[in-house]
C-alpha cells in the first residue's frame, strides 16, 4: 500500500542510523528506542547553555555562572565539629582555579564525578572562602571527550540517563538521524491548518528540540516545540476517535418509538418531578434511541443528581418496543445495589427484573438463563456473569453499563454481540474530568445532568483526628435526637491481624453497647445475602433503624432522605472520588447534613490534600480533577487498565489544554479530509495504539 511505503523509512530499525551498531542498538532498546521514529521522539530533559560559560579567572563574587575545567584534586573530610562530611574538588582551567564544595552528597556518585583528571561542567553561585573562589553545591556533570570538542558557544541538549552511551555520542547519533531522515518527517495535521492556527511544523519542532539554534534559543520557544509534539500525537488519537464515532453512526441500529405505555406510566407515577438537567439528558437519550443508528452515549453527573431514574426511563422506551434491557455492573455488590434500586420501580410497572450473578446455584442459574433466552426476563441486572457464552438474549435492545471503565475491551464487546447492535448507555457514578473523558469516552456523545433534585441540602464536611472522636459521636447524637438517621462507615468487615483498623462488625457491637445504647443499630456489609441486605435497607428506609454501620457497600444506589449525618472512619485510606460518593448518601432530604471524616494522626501528604479538598468543595467535577491530579488517570478510574492509551510524550493530566486543542483541530480536519488522508490517519493510529483502539468499537 502506498501509505505504508510513505511511512516506512521512519519505522526502520535504529541500526539504519550511521554510528549505531549492535551494541549501541541493544543499549538503546533498554530505553524502548527501537526505530528511527522512537529515536527522534526521545526528547531532551534540559539544555546546557554553553554561551554562558566563563573562564575561572573572570569570575566575580556573587554571580551565578558556568565553568568548564579539569579536576586537579579531590577529597572528603570532616567538618570542624566532626559531625558532617564534606566533599571538595579543585577545578582548573587555563585562567585559574575554583573549589567545588558539597555538604550533602551521595558518596559513591561524587567520588566518581570528582575523580582526578575528569572534565566537569559546573554551574553555581560564585563565592569566596578564605580568599579562594568557591561554588557550594554546584550543579555539575561529567564531560566526555566528544563533548569537549563541541562548541562552547552552543546550546547542548541533555538527555535522560542512557546507560553505556555518552551524551556526546547520543547527540551525534541524533544529528545523523535527523540529517538522513528529517526530510521524511510529515505531520498528520494538514499544512493549511498549521498555517491558519500558527502551529510550528512537526519537522521544525524536532529540529529545534534536538539542535537548538543558539542565536534565537529561548526556553519558552522550546516549550512550544515540545507542546507541538504532544499536539501531534493527541491529534492523531482524537482524529481516530472521531473517525470511529462516525463509523459507528453509519451502522444499522434499532429505531425505537417513544411514547409507549410503560414510559408514560413511569412519568405519571413518579413521586417527584424530574429536574431540568434530568429532562434534558433524557430527551438527548430518547432522541438517540429514535434514530436508526446505534446509540453510544455517556451519562454523567454529580453524586445524587439522579442518573438511575433517567436510565430507567430510557429502559422503558426499549421495553415498550418489546426489547430486552441489560444493566451491567462491574462487581456483585454494585450489581446487587443496582438491582435493589431498579426492581422496585419496574415491579410497580408490572415488569419483574432478574439478577444474574456469580455464586448462585446451578439450578437457579439454569432457570434464569432460560428466562433470558426466551425473552421472559425483560430486564436483566448482572455482573460479568451476563457475559458468559451460555447467556443469550432473545432481543437485547438496550445495554446500560455502570462504571463501564472497570470492564475490559473484550467484556464490553461480548455484551454488545448479545444483541443486533443494541443501543449502549454508559453511566459513571463519579464525574470524570473533561480531559479524561475525551480519552476514555472520546467517541461517545455526552449527556451531563446539571443541577440537583429539589430540596437537596448543602453538606458541611469536617475532618477530625482520632482524638476528636467524642465530638464526632456527640454530633451524631444531636442528629439522632432530632429524629434523623446516621451512617457510620468502616474500611473492613472484620478485625484484621495485619492492619490496626476499626472494623464494621466489631464497631457495630461497640456502638450499640457503649456509645448509642438507646438507639437501634444494624450492620450491613457485602458478604451478606442479597435478601438480608435488601431487608436491612428497607428497614433503614422505613425508619426502623437509627444507625447503619457498614462498609463501602453503601457507596452507590442508597437513597435515604432522613439520613443527615455520615461518619467515615480511617478516611485517609479512601480515595477522593470514593469519599465524595460516600458523602452523597446524605443531604438527600430537606434537612442540613454533616459529613464527618475521622482520620489517623499519621497521614501522607496526599491524604492531607484529599481531606482538605473534601472540606473545601462539594463540586464532583472539581473533586474528580483533583483526584486525577493526585492518583493519575488509571488509578482514578479504579484500575490500572490497558484501555488507557499510551502516549509517547503527552500526559492527559498535565496537558489537558492540548487535548482540547487537538480535538478541535481533528474535528475541523475531519469535515473536509480527503479519503487518502483519512486512510493514512487510520493506518497510523492502528499502528501506534493497536488493540487499544478496539475499545471504541464496542461503545
Amino acid at each position: 500500500m502506498e501509505i505504508d511505503r510513505a511511512l516506512q523509512p521512519l519505522k526502520a530499525p535504529i541500526l539504519k542510523v550511521r554510528g549505531v551498531g549492535p551494541r549501541i542498538a541493544e543499549l538503546l532498546a533498554r530505553k524502548e528506542i527501537n526505530t528511527i521514529e522512537d529515536l527522534v521522539y526521545f526528547c531532551p530533559i534540559r539544555y546546557e547553555d554553553r554561551r554562558l560559560v566563563k573562564s575561572i579567572g573572570s569570575l566575580t563574587e556573587g554571580e551565578r555562572a558556568s565553568v568548564v575545567g579539569r579536576v586537579v584534586s579531590s577529597r572528603e573530610s570532616l567538618s570542624r565539629n566532626r559531625r558532617k562530611r564534606i566533599r571538595t574538588a579543585v577545578l582548573e582551567d587555563a585562567t585559574g582555579r575554583i573549589v567545588l564544595t558539597w555538604f550533602r552528597f551521595v558518596r559513591q556518585y561524587l567520588s566518581a564525578l570528582c575523580k582526578k583528571g575528569n572534565m566537569l561542567f559546573a554551574t553555581g553561585q560564585v563565592g569566596r572562602y578564605g580568599g579562594t573562589l568557591q561554588m557550594v553545591h554546584p550543579d555539575a556533570f561529567l564531560l566526555d571527550d566528544e563533548e569537549e570538542t563541541e562548541s562552547r558557544q552552543a546550546i547542548l541538549p541533555i538527555y535522560s540517563e542512557l546507560e553505556g552511551i555518552k551524551q556526546g555520542t547520543f547527540r551525534r547519533i541524533m544529528r545523523e538521524a535527523l540529517f538522513d531522515y528529517g526530510a521524511l518527517i510529515e505531520s498528520n495535521i494538514p499544512a493549511e491548518i498549521e498555517r491558519a492556527r500558527k502551529i510550528p511544523t512537526l519537522r521544525a519542532a524536532f529540529n529545534n528540540l534536538h539542535n537548538p539554534d543558539g542565536a534565537v534559543f529561548d526556553e519558552s520557544n522550546q516549550r512550544a516545540f515540545y507542546r507541538r509534539l504532544i499536539l501531534e500525537e493527541f491529534f492523531l488519537f482524537q482524529a481516530a476517535l472521531l473517525l470511529k464515532g462516525k463509523e459507528l453512526k453509519d451502522e444499522q441500529g434499532i429505531a425505537f418509538k417513544s411514547g409507549g405505555l410503560l414510559h408514560a406510566a413511569l412519568m405519571t407515577d413518579l413521586p417527584f418531578a424530574l429536574t431540568g438537567g434530568q429532562r434534558k439528558a433524557l430527551d438527548e437519550i430518547v432522541g438517540d434511541m429514535e434514530k436508526g443508528e446505534p446509540m453510544n452515549r455517556l451519562l454523567q453527573g454529580d453524586v445524587g443528581c439522579g442518573k438511575t431514574i433517567v436510565a430507567i426511563a430510557a429502559a422503558c422506551v426499549a421495553l415498550d418496543c418489546a426489547y430486552q434491557v441489560a444493566f451491567l455492573a462491574p462487581t456483585e455488590i454494585l450489581a446487587e445495589q443496582q438491582y435493589l434500586t431498579v426492581h422496585r420501580t419496574f415491579e410497580a410497572l408490572g415488569v419483574r427484573p432478574v439478577l444474574l450473578r456469580g455464586g448462585i446455584g446451578q439450578k437457579e442459574r439454569k432457570a434464569l438463563i432460560e428466562e433470558i433466552r426466551e425473552g421472559r426476563a425483560r430486564v436483566v441486572v448482572g455482573t460479568h456473569a451476563l457475559l458468559q457464552e451460555d447467556v443469550a438474549f432473545k432481543n437485547l435492545g438496550l445495554a446500560i453499563i455502570d462504571e463501564q471503565h472497570r470492564f475490559g475491551v473484550l467484556q464490553r464487546k461480548s455484551l454488545k454481540e448479545k444483541g443486533l447492535n443494541p443501543d449502549m448507555l454508559v453511566m459513571t457514578a463519579t464525574p470524570i474530568p473533561r480531559t479524561l473523558a475525551m480519552v476514555v469516552f472520546g467517541d461517545l456523545d455526552v449527556s451531563i445532568i446539571e443541577g440537583m433534585p429539589a430540596g437537596r441540602q448543602p453538606i458541611v464536611t469536617r475532618v477530625f483526628a482520632d482524638a476528636g472522636r467524642d465530638r464526632v459521636y456527640e454530633l451524631v447524637r444531636q442528629e439522632l435526637r432530632a429524629g434523623r438517621q446516621a451512617f457510620l462507615v468502616y474500611p473492613l468487615i472484620d478485625e484484621s491481624d495485619k492492619m490496626e483498623l476499626r472494623d464494621a462488625t466489631g464497631m457495630a457491637a461497640h456502638l450499640q453497647e457503649k456509645i448509642f445504647p438507646e438507639y437501634r443499630i444494624r450492620l450491613l456489609h457485602g458478604r451478606m445475602a442479597t435478601e438480608e441486605k435488601e431487608e436491612i435497607m428497607l428497614a433503614f428506609r422505613r425508619g426502623d433503624i437509627d444507625v447503619l454501620v457498614s462498609t463501602t457497600v453503601i457507596e452507590v444506589g442508597i437513597d435515604i432522605p432522613n439520613a443527615t449525618v455520615i461518619v467515615v472512619e480511617h478516611a485517609e485510606r479512601f480515595g477522593l472520588s470514593q469519599l465524595h460518593q460516600l458523602r452523597g448518601r446524605i443531604g438527600r432530604g430537606s434537612h442540613p447534613s454533616k459529613c464527618l471524616l475521622v482520620a489517623s494522626e499519621k497521614q501522607t501528604v496526599n491524604a492531607v490534600r484529599r481531606l482538605k479538598k473534601m472540606e473545601e468543595t462539594q463540586d464532583g467535577f472539581l473533586i474528580a480533577e483533583e483526584d486525577m491530579n493526585i492518583r493519575g488517570p488509571g488509578d482514578m478510574l479504579g484500575v490500572r487498565q490497558a484501555g488507557l492509551p499510551r502516549f509517547r510524550i503527552g500526559d492527559i493530566v498535565r496537558n489537558g489544554d492540548i487535548m482540547s486543542h487537538a480535538r478541535s483541530i481533528a474535528a475541523t480536519w475531519l469535515s473536509t479530509a480527503p479519503a487518502v488522508a483519512i486512510a493514512r490517519v487510520r493506518a497510523e493510529s492502528i499502528r501506534r495504539w493497536g488493540e487499544n483502539l478496539d475499545l471504541y468499537e464496542v461503545l
